[in-house]
């Protein structure tokens, strides 16, 4: 009986310590170095006149495709946007960097993704004035995600049926041309994302093209990539 009261004083002792001494807890300032490593697969295309006009500089192309195509398997993403029409053997006059989201649940490392465009405008002919940003669904909302980061990178922006970050609109390079594409039927991400963005933008004076298609759930891809417009349009962009 002494013992279990002299566990229970000193249970009440430790306690009303603690109790005091939360009053005198200070706030330690701190600092650490991070560094993250992202290992991105991609393909790169180039022009079928890339090689024989030496002194010329080409537009590119950076493609982020969507949840379904993420993983190990780099032929993936193969199966929508401009890497599918690569594979079935359309031309494009400028260069294409497909890069691939290892994370099959993870949002993009969009960090590690303009890391890549950067080294790879930097080791070929390419226009630093002619970068055009396009992406569908994770990617699409990825895309909006690097516009609002890097504003001063893109020529043109084309988002297919991606989440939007309406609160940070603004931010956007406000010369920078958009066009938006989405199902009126998708159930994945609501076109209710692009309308609300699409408006906003409009609302501050963005000049934003914005493409409907009734009848269409999330599988937006299909018509927008196939929209001759689409390539015709980005080539008449520059950045300002």
């Amino acid at each position: 009986m002494k013992r279990d009261m002299g566990r229970f004083l000193g249970f009440i002792l430790v306690f009303f310590s603690m109790q005091g001494c939360s009053a005198q807890t200070q706030i330690v300032e701190g600092e650490m170095h991070t560094v993250s490593r992202e290992d991105l697969s991609y393909y790169l295309y180039f022009p079928k006149d890339y090689e024989t006009r030496p002194k010329e500089k080409f537009p590119i192309l950076l493609f982020l495709h969507g949840g379904g195509e993420s993983g190990d398997r780099l032929d993936s993403i193969k199966k929508s946007g401009p890497p599918k029409l690569l594979a079935q053997g359309k031309q494009f006059p400028f260069l294409i960097l497909a890069p691939q989201n290892l994370h099959k649940k993870q949002w993009w490392n969009t960090r590690a993704v303009i890391q890549l465009l950067d080294s790879i405008v930097a080791d070929n002919r390419v226009d630093k004035n002619r970068i055009y940003l396009t992406g569908l669904s994770r990617g699409g909302g990825a895309a909006w995600e690097m516009a609002v980061t890097y504003p001063d990178k893109f020529a043109a922006l084309a988002v297919v049926c991606g989440m939007a970050p309406v609160p940070y609109a603004s931010w956007i390079n406000r010369d920078m041309p958009i066009w938006v594409f989405h199902g009126e039927e998708d159930k994945s991400i609501p076109i209710s994302e692009s309308i609300a963005m699409v408006a906003k933008l409009r609302q501050m004076g963005y000049d934003v093209k914005f493409t409907k298609y009734p009848g269409v759930g999330h599988n937006a891809w299909d018509k927008a990539y196939t929209t001759p417009e689409l390539y015709s349009w980005l080539m008449q962009q520059v950045r300002k």
